[in-house]
């Protein structure tokens, strides 16, 4: 290594990305930066005047980055660039990414990384389409820190007044994002005004010039300062000894640290951190580094799991909205399926739901059936088994995905579990000595005495589609008829077993979960439980479904919001309309109608008799013994 290069090493870096229209100027802007600093490689200048001088053209710093020879041709970048920048307080890593709309992939790539941003636009030109769209994928990204700056003043005569145009309709722009830009800074790259000193000739701004702006900016948290993921890349075996092979995200790893691998949920401690022509083995590996690693148990891994520290291991889920950029030729629709990449995972994914399409014209949204190329959208995403993964506002590394056809990467998004809990509690057994006891008492042996199976009636639906007024008149027929039966509500049930839990993604699904487990042990007693929550996650049905084992039917009490608002027999969507309730299913928090259920009651077009005449005829067809119970 060089010592210059050693030095650069030393210093502090920054990752921008330089985004704008097409012929907006990007390339023009690096070229005269990195002469305006002093950061050109030596004999640079010279090589690039001699080429145009060859092709008898004017002198263009676009040439530095473009370094395609088609992109000469055709006068446009096409990949992302990346290059070392320096000013006199730090190093930069400056990503030139392509303003062209036929390349929007390659700009959320370059994009996808950086730590702030330079928003470039044509004077003349004005805001333009790509402008809009660029602004809405950088806060879609996550970047705060954005610069704008007006190029080509030069074309417009240095007018402070064009200059007061833009500022003020692309402020309004990126004030309905939510971005509030730190500066807006008048240049001219060809010629260098305001570039890394200010111009005589637009004596009228007081601001920054670009590079002071640059240095103005702040990195991001190190990724050694978050918590520690690692994505196994692979397993190697030599002779009895597995290596875990995979590049650290984030965080640190250190020997001697008990580590948690999700989403199996599987412990261990690293043993050693094992390296290749060294002198002698590290203790510690930091984020950006490959490792390879031993445990103290010979644990089975597979690649696409993702080790942690156990205190702060990360989301375990099947479902989670995400927020994309759809690069697909055909249209994203409802029920889709396609492969999810999450660092090292691959696997299927559903589009369980389209919950809006946004207009990066005027930032407006609507619902719909489908995505376009190009569209953003607000997706919900489920999956057949467990995922890791973070929100991407906290961790950026393992909160963003790719969405792949097998063949081309056709989206780009942003995990959000807003709505939705944590389920690694759900599936995680604690206990280690513990065996399920035998009962004395045969499961037959209960029905005949019964007269009719045990098992788990379960309603689900909307706060207001009528569960609980059913599931109390079915009670009160069935042990009429002299079924043993009995009705676990969730009003009831919440002042005393789940007094404890609150209203959050994560109480509701503890909430179910508890509830699952109770109405089973009311099956497997031989009695009918009924159940009556609104139970908004299809994850926590199907547990309770598996926790019933095979005596679990599902009645999904169906009645669209309108209609339950309607109602609103306890004045909650008033409530949850005004904001006094926080996450109310229907509003503001999501509900998963079932997609199989045994039993579907429509309160909407039946009368209460009806619904209750309607379950009663389900239950005497699949869980009397012969015919309807006689009472006794």
């Amino acid at each position: 290594m060089s010592n210059k290069a050693k030095s650069s090493a030393a210093r502090e870096q920054l990752r921008i990305v330089i985004v704008g229209h097409v012929d907006h100027g990007k390339s023009t802007l690096v070229g005269r930066l990195f002469h305006d600093t002093g950061s050109l490689p030596e004999g640079k200048f010279e090589a690039i005047k001699a080429m145009c001088e060859r092709r008898g053209m004017p002198f263009e710093w676009a040439f530095l980055m473009d370094s395609f020879q088609s992109e000469r041709d055709q006068g446009i970048t096409i990949d992302t660039s990346q290059i070392w920048f320096k000013t006199q307080k730090r190093d930069y890593v400056i990503i030139d990414a392509p303003g062209h709309r036929e390349f929007i992939k390659n700009m959320i790539t370059g994009a996808s990384s950086a730590e702030a941003a330079m928003l470039l636009i044509d004077a003349g030109h004005g805001i333009q389409q790509q402008s809009r769209l660029h602004g809405f994928l950088l806060n879609l990204l996550g970047i705060r820190q954005v610069a704008v700056v007006v190029n080509k003043m030069d074309l417009v005569d240095y007018s402070a007044q064009r200059f007061a145009e833009i500022r003020q309709q692309y402020t309004h722009y990126l004030s309905g994002l939510g971005v509030t830009p730190d500066y807006f800074i008048p240049i001219s790259a060809r010629d260098g005004d305001n570039m890394a000193e200010h111009s005589a000739r637009m004596s009228w701004y007081q601001g920054p010039t670009v590079v002071e702006a640059l240095d103005s900016f702040h990195p991001t948290a190190r990724p050694t300062d978050q918590p520690l993921r690692l994505p196994i890349q692979d397993v190697y075996k030599f002779d009895d000894r597995r290596i875990i092979v995979g590049r650290i995200e984030s965080g640190v790893l250190s020997v001697g640290d008990r580590l948690m691998f999700s989403p199996t949920n599987k412990t261990a401690r690293v043993s050693s951190i094992e390296s290749w022509s060294t002198p002698s083995k590290p203790v510690e590996g930091q984020a950006g580094q490959s490792v390879g690693i031993m445990l103290d148990d010979q644990l089975f891994l597979e690649r696409g799991e993702l080790a942690s520290h156990e205190g702060d291991a990360p989301i375990e889920t099947n479902v989670f909205r995400g927020r994309l950029f759809w690069l697909g030729h055909e249209p994203l629709k409802v029920g889709d399926t396609y492969d999810l990449k999450l660092m090292t995972r691959a696997t299927p994914v559903t589009v369980q739901k389209i919950e809006r399409v946004f207009d990066a014209e005027d930032l407006s949204e609507k619902a719909a059936i489908e995505v376009p190329r190009h569209g953003v959208a607000d997706v919900i995403l489920r999956s057949r088994g467990l995922l890791a993964l973070d929100e991407g506002r906290d961790m950026a590394r393992s909160g963003r995905f790719a969405l792949s056809d097998a063949h081309n990467i056709v989206a780009g998004g942003v995990v959000s579990m807003e709505g939705y809990p944590d389920q690694r509690e759900l599936v995680t057994t604690k206990g280690r000595n513990i065996k399920r006891v035998a009962h004395g008492v045969a499961v037959d042996a209960r029905t005949a005495r019964n007269g009719h199976m045990g098992g788990v009636l379960w309603f689900t639906g909307l706060s207001g589609a009528g569960k609980s007024t059913i599931a109390m008149a079915v009670e009160q027929e069935l042990f009429v008829r002299g079924y043993q039966v009995y009705v676990l509500d969730g009003d009831n049930v919440r002042h005393g077993l789940n007094a404890n839990l609150g209203f959050s993604p994560d109480d509701r699904a503890e909430n179910i979960r508890r509830i699952g487990e109770v109405a089973s042990l009311f099956a497997d007693a031989g009695m009918i439980a009924i159940t009556a929550f609104i139970s908004p996650y299809r994850s926590d049905r199907q547990r309770a479904r598996e926790a019933a084992k095979g005596a679990f039917h599902e009645i999904y009490v169906e009645a669209d919001v309108a209609t339950c608002e309607s109602r609103d027999p306890k004045g909650l969507y008033k409530k949850a309309r005004s904001g006094e309730i926080a996450e109310f299913t229907g509003v503001s928090a999501p509900y998963e109608p079932p997609e199989a259920a045994e039993l579907v009651v429509d309160t909407k077009k039946l009368s209460v008799a009806d619904s209750v005449s309607k379950v009663l005829a389900y239950i005497e067809r699949h869980m009397a013994l012969k015919g309807p119970v006689k009472p006794r």
